[in-house]
């Protein structure tokens, strides 16, 4: 194989997006040769806008079987990907997920057994992992110099929406067609990175707000405290209703003080452990002593396209994947432990009830107003 023959389910928003990047040659390894589709105007503008040389496909599944490609990109709504994915490794065909890996952790566990079982690649969309300033983190933290971890705070609320965003499709903003807010469609990147960077938290207690800011039934602003096993604590808030709105990551170690903004990194970086130091220092009020230290990177922040080219590369044998796809339901673990403690209304530990989980969904998808989206008809089980 010299190239990667892919094809692309769901022409949308993001399917398009990506098509174009790679119809325009910025992954030299992959070859677009086919899209699909169930909504027939998507399919005439892929023919029309993006190539006539494109095969079209009015079901995934054909798209799969159909001998044209090699792997898949999967971009439909959320309750799709699993489907789609279990579907491609199970008929020879590597598979790339968007974000977030599904809905539930549920379904998403089922998905991860199928994947073990494949001799096939399965690799998920965790763009930010190829950002200079959280790989250069990530290997701070890994080397140790930092030492344990005791803090983390992350407020993102530079996510913010226009009610025609929401307007835009009806199956977004509803627990049947999207399964949750900003939780599921904004913040997967940051859930994924907070637990790459600073491990699974073992308690989760959340507050998520229901159409604070707009005219929809899910989340639109979430407050979340966190615990880790080694007693660390943190904070995690976002929102798409502020302006300008915030990206500021600050973590706490026994070392110093990392804050991570504005594609920046600084490390306020101590003369000696801070534990060490307040068993020792005989002066009440005296802090140790630090630099502060901006920290240099590779500056390579591939995003899509370095994701796009690590698949391709893991599939023809010259290099490894950014985020193997069994590793989305991490950050899914958390937002799924996020919106069970706020609608049970007390902490969460972590593994939490997958059954109780999904009953509480279920509740929620039952008197969603979606049913149907321009060819995609949903019921309270997520399937079309």
């Amino acid at each position: 194989m010299e190239k990667v023959r892919l094809g692309i389910i769901g022409i949308g928003g993001m399917g398009t997006n990506h098509a174009r990047s790679l119809l325009e040659g910025k992954v030299p390894d992959i070859e677009l040769t086919a899209v699909a589709d169930v909504r027939p105007e998507r399919l005439e503008f892929a023919a029309k806008e993006l190539s006539k040389d494109l095969k079209c496909y009015d079901d995934g599944k054909k798209l799969i079987d159909s001998g044209e490609v090699d792997a898949v990109l999967i971009a439909t709504p959320h309750y799709f990907h699993p489907e789609f994915v279990e579907y491609a490794l199970t008929h020879g065909v590597h598979a790339l997920s968007e974000k977030p890996a599904g809905v539930y952790t549920k379904q998403v566990k089922e998905m991860n057994e199928v994947a073990a079982k494949s001799d096939k690649v399965f690799a998920i969309m965790f763009n930010q992992r190829t950002n200079c300033v959280y790989r250069k983190l990530h290997e701070m933290i890994q080397s140790g110099e930092l030492g344990q971890l005791k803090r983390m705070n992350w407020i993102i609320t530079d996510w913010y929406r226009t009610q025609s965003y929401y307007d835009a499709a009806g199956w977004k903003a509803t627990w049947a067609g999207e399964g949750g807010g900003v939780l599921i469609n904004q913040c997967p990147h940051q859930l994924d990175l907070l637990q790459w960077l600073c491990g699974m938290p073992t308690k989760v207690r959340a507050f998520c707000h229901n159409a604070k800011w707009h005219d929809i039934e899910v989340e639109d602003d979430v407050t979340a405290y966190l615990e880790f096993e080694n007693g660390a604590t943190g904070v995690f808030v976002t929102t798409t209703g502020d302006a300008p709105g915030t990206n500021r990551l600050e973590l706490t170690f026994e070392m110093g003080k990392i804050v991570c903004e504005n594609d920046k990194l600084f490390y306020d970086k101590l003369s000696e452990s801070v534990l060490t130091h307040c068993k020792t220092e005989k002066e009440g009020f005296k802090k140790p002593d630090f630099t502060r230290i901006e920290i240099e990177t590779d500056g390579q922040n591939e995003q899509h396209i370095g994701v796009f080219k690590a698949f391709a590369n893991k599939i023809l044998g010259k290099g490894e994947l950014i985020a193997e796809g069994a590793e989305g339901i991490n950050g899914l673990t958390l937002s799924n432990a996020m919106y069970l403690s706020s609608w049970l209304d007390k902490t969460v530990e972590i593994p939490f009830d997958e059954d109780l989980y999904l009953a509480e969904l279920d509740k929620r998808r039952a008197t969603s107003k979606l049913k149907e989206d321009k060819g995609i008809v949903f019921d309270t089980t997520g399937t079309y």
